[in-house]
């Protein structure tokens, strides 16, 4: 199945993206069947080939949630913007009980036995 989709470039925090299109397995950076416009997150700038993308949805690629609601957002595909949420790294319960144990330890504060005259 084909995709649209982003495929980063740029240099280390001056990022810049190119829109394209490549299968779905591909690695963004892999290989891509068309160019289809590119987009600068700084300037908010984006450079899209309106007609070829519409011709590759028309023909069934599936676009990404960011590079859709990119799309709506310059006019070139109808519809609303989807939500784009990051997933919540995992947390191991084995690393949970140790900062719960971590915690207690130090709220509970250590009696000192009373000294003798």
């Amino acid at each position: 199945m084909l995709t649209i989709r982003f495929a980063r470039t740029g240099r280390r925090n001056r990022a810049q993206f190119r829109i394209v299109l490549q299968e779905k397995t591909a690695a963004p950076t892999g290989r891509h069947v068309a160019w289809l416009g590119s987009y600068d997150p700084h300037l908010k700038k984006a450079v899209l080939q309106a007609d070829k993308i519409k011709e590759w949805v028309g023909k069934g690629a599936q676009v990404s949630d960011s590079v859709y609601n990119l799309l709506v957002k310059e006019g070139v595909l109808e519809g609303k913007k989807r939500a784009v949420k990051m997933a919540k790294p995992e947390v191991k319960e084995e690393e949970k009980k140790e900062e719960v144990t971590e915690e207690k330890k130090e709220e509970t504060p250590k009696e000192e036995a009373p000294k003798e005259k």
